[in-house]
């Protein structure tokens, strides 16, 4: 079959880049393919990082797309449509994470739709973790736009079915990310970040947010003894200032180890392998791909009780669900955590997990519903 993906692909950079390049190349095996992304994804006042593209150090998965559409310029969104009728797709597949996308890529699947092809959108957020006004009219005029989608977590699912309760929809597990390189021994990982090898170290991982909780963290630390170190390794969307006073504040400095910045593919696997556990202390979420990075290297996880979070956690035992977020709950379960052989036994079970959430597995579930349909 043909299928016109149309998303976020080289050479842009980041997380959703990386899914659809990696479930691009799971599609193309059996199926003529074409990519087609951005000019323009956000304008420069909108993005809060330092750059939406690739750089020289990113080991990046080099798809092959066309660029067409402008988030902003609504005749970007004629041409593009006019472009990918051309391919004649039997499906066109977009994704979806944040209502700033539903104009364009939503009149996309309209126009598109009109020549008989189905239109399935990759859902990873329905509503937004921070949350705008007008931002449910966004989403439900995407939503309406396409025929229908593909969720990896029940929370997800539900958000979808509250806004538009008739919708078709598959749920299937998010694949674990595979691009970062094989793993490198815990000592090595260390010594390479300059990490003391009988420290307990815990890692928060990825873009930093306010609703990912990272202040929880950081009080929990005051409150666990020296014997912990927390890796802080991310790119920050918006300012790091508070949590750097609260760090002095409370004397953290030698319990906290700084990696302020976007962290390249080439080094991700110094983090994961450094560390002991992978902790989310999220407010609000749905999904998390960081989970699956931390998978990749047989890494478990603690995680607070929001979204779908444990729903890639509870069900295969890969890690600690510690409920609501709170500090104590926090500490808790980090606390937990090294007790016995608690996180032995986790990272079998993760070895377990990869065996059904892969690329493989997530673009047969696609074709087999777009079948079914």
């Amino acid at each position: 079959m043909k299928i016109a993906y149309l998303s976020t692909f080289y050479p842009y950079r980041g997380g959703i880049a990386q899914f659809n390049a990696s479930l691009m190349r799971e599609l193309s095996r059996d199926n003529e393919c074409k990519a087609y992304t951005f000019t323009r994804q956000y304008p420069n006042l909108l993005f809060p990082g330092s750059t939406q593209m690739v750089e020289a150090n990113d080991n990046a998965q080099a798809i092959e797309s066309i660029r067409l559409l402008d988030t902003i310029n609504p005749l970007s969104y004629i041409t593009t449509s006019r472009i990918i009728r051309k391919f004649k797709p039997d499906l066109l597949l977009t994704k979806f994470w944040m209502p700033f996308f539903a104009p364009s890529l939503g009149s996309v699947a309209r126009n598109i739709r009109k020549i008989g092809t189905k239109a399935f959108a990759i859902l990873d957020n329905v509503i937004p973790h921070e949350k705008r006004i007008g931002d449910l009219a966004l989403v439900k005029y995407f939503l309406n736009s396409n025929d229908a989608f593909v969720v990896m977590t029940e929370s997800v699912k539900n958000d979808l079915l509250d806004l538009k309760p008739d919708a078709k929809y598959i749920l299937t597990p998010h694949p674990l990310y595979d691009h970062f390189g094989e793993k490198l021994t815990k000592e090595t990982a260390r010594q390479i970040l300059g990490i003391e090898s009988k420290q307990k170290v815990l890692l928060f991982f990825g873009f930093i947010r306010s609703y990912k909780g990272l202040d929880l963290l950081l009080e929990a630390m005051t409150k666990l003894s020296n014997d912990y170190l927390l890796i802080i390794a991310g790119e920050v969307y918006g300012s790091f200032n508070e949590y750097e006073d609260y760090i002095k504040r409370n004397d953290l400095n030698n319990k906290v180890k700084l990696f302020i910045r976007y962290i390249s593919d080439e080094e991700v696997k110094l983090f994961f392998c450094s560390s002991d556990v992978c902790v989310l202390p999220y407010k609000s979420g749905t999904q998390s791909g960081i989970i699956g990075i931390s998978y990749h290297f047989d890494l478990p996880v603690i995680a607070t009780d929001v979204g779908g979070l444990a729903e890639m956690i509870n069900p295969y035992r890969t890690g600690i669900v510690v409920g609501e977020p709170k500090v104590e709950n926090i500490i808790f379960g980090i606390e937990q955590y090294f007790q016995g052989e608690t996180s032995q036994i986790y990272t079998k079970n993760i070895r377990k997990y990869k065996e059904i959430a892969n690329w493989k597995s997530l673009a047969f579930n696609i074709i087999r519903f777009y079948e079914n349909i």
